[in-house]
């Protein structure tokens, strides 16, 4: 996991990544933009960006990190198997979408997403919550 920090018009955010499959990638390509968090007193929310497979034995990893997040947090599930547990969502090990567990606030589709849709997901993020 890194943590990182993203500057929007607006807002700034914490982000931390949780790459756990073949969007690692893709996640780690779209956070290379993103500037080094030295200082939380200018972040304005944090954000989990959770990609691939989401395993059953991964769950309680992924929920401990988002319940240790300080308040405001918000979840972008990143990719198919984020969102809906991919190809793999009829497993017996897989959870179908980190949305039936967490609350998701932005989904971005794809298999895999292209890595520029970290920053337009974040920019979506900022948007939808200043029309909130």
């Amino acid at each position: 996991m890194q943590r990182q920090v993203w500057r929007g018009a607006q807002r700034v955010f914490a982000v931390e990544s949780m790459a756990l499959a073949c969007c690692a990638a893709e996640v780690a390509q779209g956070c290379a933009q993103l500037d080094s968090l030295t200082d939380d007193a200018a972040i304005d929310g944090n954000v989990l960006l959770i990609s691939g497979t989401v395993s059953v034995g991964a769950l309680p990893t992924v929920v401990a990190r988002f319940e240790a997040m300080p308040e405001p947090k918000y979840v972008v599930a990143f990719g198919a198997c984020a969102t809906s547990g991919g190809p793999y969502w009829d497993s017996y090990s897989v959870i179908p979408g980190i949305g039936t567990v967490l609350p998701v606030d932005l989904v971005v589709p794809g298999c895999p997403p292209r890595p520029d849709l970290v920053q337009q997901a974040l920019r979506e993020l900022e948007k939808s919550l200043e029309e909130s």
